[in-house]
């Protein structure tokens, strides 16, 4: 069977391969660029995030929902998670350093913190459209990673309100980043007229 623009995503959905293929081909370059505008500090990682960004697309081919969002912003959105993702992981990496090395280390501190600045920047566009005592909680509980337990006894709410919040939270910001994918199609879409 031949992939095309009318088949790919029925076909990505029914494993077939050479749907993951043509996916490569059509988009790939979309996907690479959205990587490498977040890893631009981390070039060795980018083809191992290219590849989990098509295994996520793989594997969650049947929550597309076309209706919603046009397969390539959702690929998109996929890939600029993913390399958020690759970002936050780094951070976390023991920097180990010899006396020989100390060049290396000084600009391995100049692309931490400009790693950091690129998290923290698309942490703050994410979560600007909550109140700022939700955003405070997400702050606690998913970048400085605070047991509820402890969010709880800090701020005098209960784990289930906090918990309801982080909820409505999560929507709220998915409903966001829909909208801003809708607009950001739309906006390209002016742009090619």
């Amino acid at each position: 069977m031949r992939i095309g623009r009318h088949n790919y995503i029925k076909q990505l959905r029914l494993r077939n391969e050479d749907a993951l293929m043509y996916v490569i081909d059509e988009y790939g370059g979309l996907l690479m660029s959205v990587i490498r505008k977040h890893l631009f500090g981390l070039p060795e990682r980018q083809e191992e995030c290219f590849d989990d960004v098509l295994l996520k697309i793989w594997r969650n081919s049947l929550e597309f929902d076309e209706e919603k969002n046009s397969f390539a912003n959702w690929a998109a959105a996929i890939a600029r998670y993913q390399a958020i993702d690759y970002l936050r992981q780094r951070k976390r990496e023991p920097v180990t350093v010899g006396i020989e090395d100390a060049p290396i280390a000084r600009e391995d501190l100049v692309l931490e913190k400009m790693i950091e600045e690129e998290i923290s920047r698309e942490t703050e566009k994410m979560l600007s459209c909550l109140k700022p005592q939700d955003r405070e909680l997400f702050m606690k509980v998913y970048v400085d990673e605070q047991p509820i337990e402890q969010v709880s006894k800090e701020t005098g709410m209960k784990k289930a309100v906090i918990y309801n919040r982080l909820s409505r939270g999560k929507a709220k910001i998915r409903r966001q980043c829909r909208m801003g994918n809708t607009l950001a199609s739309l906006d390209a879409g002016k742009r090619t007229q």
